[in-house]
């Protein structure tokens, strides 16, 4: 996909506020500094869209990203960070179980984990959370360009064993610095949007 136009529409907090478009909505859920919002940035050809911050835990908001006025990268906050007290994290849970749950438009879940390390029990809970409540959803391990490609599939199996996903296509390795799964991270949205496109029509 060439993507023409992209903007940040909105943050918010509550159903009121999301957009109302009909757009099709692909969430990208994982740790703070696990780079979701680079992953959004090299997939746009932007260099700073997506707000990135060096201080994890910083993103308390759905952040809404319209990509050529037609779907929508919607960036949720980041878990996992100690410094983030108790109260906040469970203000944080509950907008996510809000949108995850009642939003109608949100097609698929992009799982965004750090290929260098194995998932953590936060990474694990998440998934596990995307799957009671049914979600598609894809795994992104972010950073591959960190690790010598001779141990690629090493890391590759790590991560899919402690995630229990159900197939190698469930996994994507990605890199912002040398584009590794550009195209496959495009090709899956392409397939996502048209489903969504298609349904729409019946």
């Amino acid at each position: 996909m060439h993507v023409k136009e992209a903007e940040i529409v909105m943050s918010a907090v509550d159903p009121k506020q999301y957009p109302d478009t009909g757009f099709a909505e692909i969430a990208l859920a994982g740790r703070s500094n696990v780079g979701k919002s680079s992953f959004i940035n090299k997939l746009i050809n932007r260099k700073a869209l997506a707000r990135t911050s060096s201080k994890p835990g910083k993103t308390q908001t759905l952040n809404f990203y319209l990509i050529n006025n037609s779907f929508y990268f919607v960036d949720v906050p980041g878990y996992g960070y100690a410094k983030v007290s108790k109260t906040e994290r469970a203000k944080w849970g509950q907008m996510l179980e809000t949108y995850f749950t009642q939003r109608d438009t949100l097609r698929h879940v992009f799982l965004i984990v750090d290929f260098r390390h194995e998932p953590t029990e936060d990474d694990i809970q998440m998934k596990d959370f995307i799957e009671y409540y049914n979600l598609p959803y894809s795994v992104i391990a972010t950073k591959c360009d960190k690790i010598p490609r001779g141990k690629w599939n090493q890391h590759f199996y790590r991560i899919k064993k402690a995630l229990n996903l159900p197939s190698d296509e469930s996994l994507i390795m990605f890199s912002k610095e040398t584009g590794e799964g550009f195209e496959k991270a495009w090709t899956l949205i392409e397939g996502i949007l048209a489903e969504y496109d298609e349904a729409a029509q019946d």
